[in-house]
């Protein structure tokens, strides 16, 4: 691996800064602290500007290059997810009920080792964009510091994102041109009837049957209405209603995601959750209310961008290492606005094969942290050369 000498020589303080970050981790936009960490580090670095406060908790910072040349954005997300580790690590959460369990950590790190470096050698004409991004598990920051206007008060004309990736070999970077993650939505269907007594139920309208009648249409919904070569998921991933064994309860609750890639097949789901849910209550004699939630859009890569990033990653980590043709995942990623505004490429930096992210046993890999900082700085160098 061509890892940078000088961004190894950081490898030790890397772990540290990786270790604090996890050991306090926060939540959505509420990343003080870890923000108020990441711009004492830059302080110390030495870049140009630092600002502090978009969408709340993110953070931008700049540096410049030797004379005029382009600007590109690389973006780390920082926060964490509200769940108890179970890692047993020297390091774990010392917060109950939070922790780095998607290696935002690590992509905060590495994005900071590549800013100590970028700052100390500046071997590159332009501007470093560096974005410090809050909320991505939860509420879209990356939406909006896209909406409080990142792309154009920092002139950013490219933008570049790493995830680690627990499904690959450690030190793999794999991407693809095109969708490479899904949109997510969301819904919320509640089925509104009589409750009473268990033992008299002809004097109820009880919604449980009927919620229940819901759920087992909604997954005709992919076997049946959605074309079988597009990629489509439909979950129920929650079911709630009733306090006790003899009452029948006033309303019953459902709730679930939907992925999907094809902007058609995104508009027919929407309009099957609310016309399945109506029809059952009508036959059940209920009623319901439907709140369909759309959320994160698909991440879709940008060509060129891609075969740029591609070409970086065959000089940092080899050509065995760099995969181009990278499946298409479920998951989804905020990054994606980011990449409706300006051109880009996301890619997955493989951390060796373990427990997977969102898992109370998850951990980033400290030993990968230096081959994406040195993607970073190798991209910053080669696209702003001098």
């Amino acid at each position: 691996m061509a890892i940078i000498n000088r961004i190894g020589d950081y490898a030790d303080d890397m772990k540290t800064w990786r270790r604090h970050l996890h050991m306090h981790p926060e939540l959505s936009l509420d990343c003080h602290e870890t923000a108020a960490f990441v711009v004492e580090r830059l302080k110390e670095f030495g870049v140009d500007e630092i600002h502090e406060g978009i969408a709340q908790t993110g953070v931008v910072a700049l540096i410049r290059g030797q004379g005029d040349g382009p600007v590109t954005g690389l973006r780390a997300d920082m926060d964490a997810l509200p769940m108890d580790e179970t890692t047993g690590a020297e390091w774990a959460s010392t917060i109950p009920g939070k922790m780095h369990a998607c290696g935002h950590d690590g992509h905060t790190t590495m994005l900071l080792g590549a800013a100590r470096y970028l700052a100390e050698t500046r071997r590159f004409k332009g501007t470093a964009a560096l974005i410090f991004q809050p909320a991505e598990e939860t509420l879209g920051g990356g939406r909006m510091m896209v909406e409080e206007g990142i792309m154009d008060r920092f002139g950013i004309e490219e933008v570049y994102a790493l995830h680690t990736d627990p499904f690959g070999e450690a030190g793999t970077l794999r991407t693809t041109p095109g969708p490479i993650m899904a949109a997510v939505d969301d819904f919320h269907i509640t089925v509104h009837g009589v409750g009473g007594h268990g033992a008299y139920p002809s004097a109820c309208k009880d919604p449980m049957p009927c919620a229940l009648a819901i759920g087992q249409a909604l997954q005709t919904i992919v076997s049946r209405n959605a074309n079988p070569l597009l990629p489509l998921v439909v979950s129920v991933t929650m079911i709630s209603g009733g306090s006790a064994t003899n009452i029948i309860p006033e309303t019953v609750k459902l709730s679930g995601t939907v992925r999907s890639f094809d902007p058609d097949l995104r508009d027919m789901v929407e309009r099957r959750v609310s016309e399945i849910a109506h029809g059952q209550a009508a036959s059940y004699g209920v009623e319901c209310s439907v709140d369909y939630v759309r959320n994160y859009p698909s991440t879709v890569n940008h060509e060129a961008q891609t075969a740029f990033a591609a070409q970086i990653a065959n000089e940092v980590v080899g050509a065995s290492k760099t995969v181009t043709d990278l499946p298409p995942e479920m998951g989804a990623e905020d990054f994606s606005y980011m990449l409706n505004a300006r051109p880009g490429a996301f890619l997955f930096l493989g951390q060796g094969i373990g427990p997977s992210c969102h898992h109370p046993a998850f951990d980033f890999n400290d030993e990968v942290a230096t081959i994406g900082a040195s993607f970073f700085a190798r991209l910053i160098e080669t696209r702003h050369g001098v």
